[in-house]
């Protein structure tokens, strides 16, 4: 007999125990369980002589006959069961002009690594402990719950709405509110609420804070002031949750609806087609500041001309785009509805601080860059409709290729195009590789 795992059992000096139930073996000298193929074996005969003499045993092991070898042989690509699971979607009614909040709501619940962070329980709460406060977080959190719970009806956000209302007094009230100024005052919230809790710390910014929201959601811009005189270079670096983009001054028309296939319509004053690389790139490319706009530079000590130029230093976890739909001029309000295509897959390294020789170049290939900057989408919020009448839905994706859209109550399934077709008004990005500090 060859026992092997144990020292003890090597040598064959401890007492030992043998359970014929399962052929594993019991060292006395140090508790340990082994495995023994011998008397596993041994083990084996004797429940299949007890069997054949009525004994039956429910604790043996289950051995597949000819007819269940042929059934797994005929059926080796079985779909895997978290594949086609819908466990995590369910719908939100809608209570008053709320889908806005919905498909915020949505965006957030199916972030995965603040899924993670909540269905691991982690959030410890301070502020509702008195029971004087209540607690964003700690409501958020039991949304999570509730969605991953396997309960399949629609819920009804209604605590939420009214933490919200109480916390947020601009977005109180049954009128149509935005989407995305609902996004950064929720995430505001959950902030403030998360450091209310930790250790006594009162910041309201999120600089070095390490909240679970600004792990996830905070950025760092850098913005650099570079003088035309004697290019002094000014830098500061400033968080962010979110970047906003103009959507470029030649997809400024008169409310024409432009095509989803070329990006424009036939109206006279429109451009070329735009996308959100295209964006990226007038976000970051450097802007002179012109003779009314001059900055004292703290090299020359004079008011001179500058350029100023926007890159990111530091990329969030889940970097969402704002692209600016609507327009808010003096006398009148206007919707941009022109299409702004954006890809599934993301690279963030031509935008990023270190690569600032390269900002000024032709098209940026997501081909071959750094891995650890790319993004997969995984939420997208639209608005159809006027600025004045409108309504709010979102996709989501719930696995690697499957995707939903969400309209409050009501979830369908949606095709990956139809996801990259769509209008675009919020881009959630969420970053592939994570990177511990």
């Amino acid at each position: 007999m060859t026992l092997s795992g144990c020292p003890h059992l090597k040598a064959l000096k401890s007492e030992k125990a043998v359970d014929m139930t399962y052929g594993m073996i019991n060292c006395f000298a140090c508790g340990d369980y082994v495995y023994d193929r011998e008397i596993d074996k041994i083990a084996r005969h004797l429940n299949a002589r007890s069997a054949s003499q009525g004994v039956l045993n429910q604790f043996v092991s289950w051995q597949p006959n000819h007819k269940e070898l042929d059934l797994l042989k005929k059926n080796t690509k079985r779909r895997r069961v978290e594949e086609c699971s819908t466990i995590g979607l369910r719908g939100l009614i809608n209570l008053g002009n709320t889908c806005f909040m919905n498909s915020i709501v949505q965006s957030l619940i199916h972030t995965p690594v603040l899924r993670e962070y909540f269905l691991a329980d982690k959030h410890v709460c301070q502020i509702a402990k008195d029971g004087n406060e209540q607690c964003l977080v700690c409501e958020l959190s039991r949304i999570f719950q509730e969605f991953y719970s396997g309960i399949s009806s629609t819920y009804i956000p209604f605590r939420l709405l009214h933490l919200v209302w109480t916390s947020a007094r601009h977005l109180a009230g049954y009128e149509q509110q935005d989407a995305h100024e609902f996004l950064i005052a929720a995430l505001d919230l959950l902030h403030r609420h998360c450091i209310a809790g930790s250790n006594g710390r009162s910041t309201s910014s999120p600089h070095n804070c390490h909240c679970i929201i600004d792990q996830i959601f905070t950025g760092g811009l850098q913005s650099d002031v570079t003088c035309q005189q004697c290019n002094n270079v000014s830098t500061t670096i400033d968080p962010i949750w979110d970047i906003s983009l103009d959507l470029g001054p030649g997809l400024y028309n008169n409310g024409s609806n432009p095509s989803p296939l070329t990006g424009y319509s036939n109206s006279p004053g429109n451009y070329d087609p735009t996308s959100l690389l295209d964006c990226l790139k007038r976000f970051t490319k450097p802007e002179h500041l012109g003779s009314s706009a001059k900055i004292k530079c703290s090299n020359c000590g004079n008011y001179q001309e500058s350029t100023k130029q926007l890159t990111m230093k530091k990329l969030p976890i889940v970097a969402c785009f704002h692209l600016k739909r609507f327009e808010h001029s003096t006398g009148y309000h206007k919707k941009i509805s022109t299409y702004v295509s954006f890809p599934e897959e993301l690279d963030m390294t031509p935008f990023m601080s270190s690569s600032k020789t390269n900002i000024n170049g032709s098209v940026h290939s997501t081909i071959g860059l750094s891995c650890k900057n790319k993004y997969s989408l995984f939420a997208v919020v639209n608005h159809s409709g006027t600025i004045e009448c409108g309504h709010y839905t979102c996709f989501i994706r719930q696995h690697k290729n499957q995707w939903f859209k969400c309209d409050d109550h009501l979830i369908t399934r949606a095709l990956p195009q139809e996801v990259l077709n769509s209008e675009g008004y919020l881009l959630f990005y969420h970053k592939q590789i994570l990177e511990y500090e």
